[in-house]
């Protein structure tokens, strides 16, 4: 088969500043063409890197893009921009994969020659679905964005699959350490309001107010910049006044890593891995929590309906209610529970580890394959 991927407009290939949308295609296309398939990439162009290269068999297309910007609307505008841009640039082919939002909607009418549209619904759908009627496929990466689909266009589900954010399961696995003192708590993504960070920070502070609990302590990484998707630097350094003092050394804030091997390691160090995320209309099923969970880290999770997909409580992980009005009172209660408990925290780690592995990108290639495969039957 001819497979086109299609990147969004603001992040590079291979992903040197990040996105995990990024990450997981660039390997699933290397997963395509290590089986024998033509396989082309379209993403934005970087500094140092050129317009056109192959990389482990992906023929690496890049197109000027745009930053990431705070308003909806304009990112909006600049995917439908950059949608008419990719048109002239994608070759014919037998299936071509879409991470953006406008392009699927024009793509089968003007562009035929590009073969079998592939929606990918990394996030929460908002509307847009009853204009994918043009698409083969419509991939919901969690139930929970299945659902959506159907609330939002019944007449799609026949033509919708759900397929996971891959993982590179033994690279994290590989990784995974032997724990010790103190107890290590971590976040790794976008330090944005949506992730529910403030909401992690408060229950930090009431584990700190508890006597008796071991040794803890909270590790914050990723981008805070708006153009890879962060809240921006204001945000965090309102953050930074509020808790870094009250927590003192029991806080850590930390720079984004963006090599998967020493994000990886990264992960190898934590007990537990806290992703208080708020964003009910925005999680498809995030990556970040299934790397922790590969690596050995237990997860701690807010109570969003993607995360059922990957998380079966009490058992390989922990969830609190986000909506609660006391809903820091839930999360450190979770917490301060794992970090007293090191049976407990062992035990939901060897079963996290166990559930990751389904979600490997070996699995997910193959299946993706056979899919692509009966749609150009």
């Amino acid at each position: 088969m001819k497979i086109n991927i299609v990147m969004g407009f603001f992040l590079p290939v291979p992903p040197v500043a990040g996105g995990a949308m990024e990450k997981a295609w660039f390997r699933l296309g290397r997963e395509f063409a290590a089986a024998g398939h033509t396989v082309t990439l379209l993403s934005r162009c970087w500094p140092n890197f050129p317009l056109r290269e192959k990389i482990d068999g992906v023929e690496l297309i890049r197109v000027p893009g745009f930053n990431h910007t705070r308003r909806l609307v304009l990112n909006l505008l600049l995917d439908g921009l950059w949608g008419l841009r990719l048109l002239r640039h994608l070759p014919a082919a037998d299936i071509t994969v879409c991470n953006t939002v406008s392009l699927p909607i024009h793509l089968p009418r003007l562009r035929p020659r590009a073969g079998r549209v592939v929606v990918v619904l990394g996030r929460m759908p908002k509307g847009q679905i009853r204009f994918y009627r043009g698409a083969a496929r419509l991939i919901a990466t969690s139930e929970a964005v299945a659902a959506r689909v159907a609330h939002e266009c019944p007449a799609l589900v026949p033509r919708t699959r759900v397929f996971p954010n891959p993982i590179d399961w033994q690279l994290h696995t590989s990784c995974a350490a032997q724990r010790g003192d103190p107890v290590m708590v971590g976040f790794a993504g976008r330090l944005h309001p949506e992730k529910g960070l403030e909401l992690l920070l408060r229950a930090a502070i009431r584990l700190a107010a508890e006597p008796g609990l071991p040794q803890w302590r909270v590790v914050l990484r990723g981008p805070s910049d708006v153009r890879r998707g962060g809240g921006g630097e204001a945000y965090v350094r309102r953050l930074q006044k509020e808790f870094t003092d009250r927590l003192g050394g029991r806080l850590a804030w930390e720079p984004p890593i963006f090599d998967a091997a020493a994000l990886a390691q990264f992960y190898g160090t934590l007990d537990i891995f806290c992703y208080p995320s708020l964003a009910a209309q925005g999680e498809g099923l995030s990556v970040a929590p299934l790397e922790a969970m590969a690596a050995g880290a237990v997860p701690v999770l807010s109570r969003l309906d993607c995360y059922r997909d990957m998380l079966h409580e009490g058992e390989n992980g922990f969830t609190f209610d986000h909506t609660a009005p006391d809903a820091e009172i839930g999360l450190a209660a979770v917490l301060a529970r794992l970090i007293q408990d090191s049976s407990l925290r062992r035990a939901a780690a060897t079963q996290a580890q166990a559930e990751a592995r389904r979600f490997d990108y070996g699995v997910v290639g193959r299946a993706l394959l056979e899919d692509f495969a009966q749609l150009t039957r």
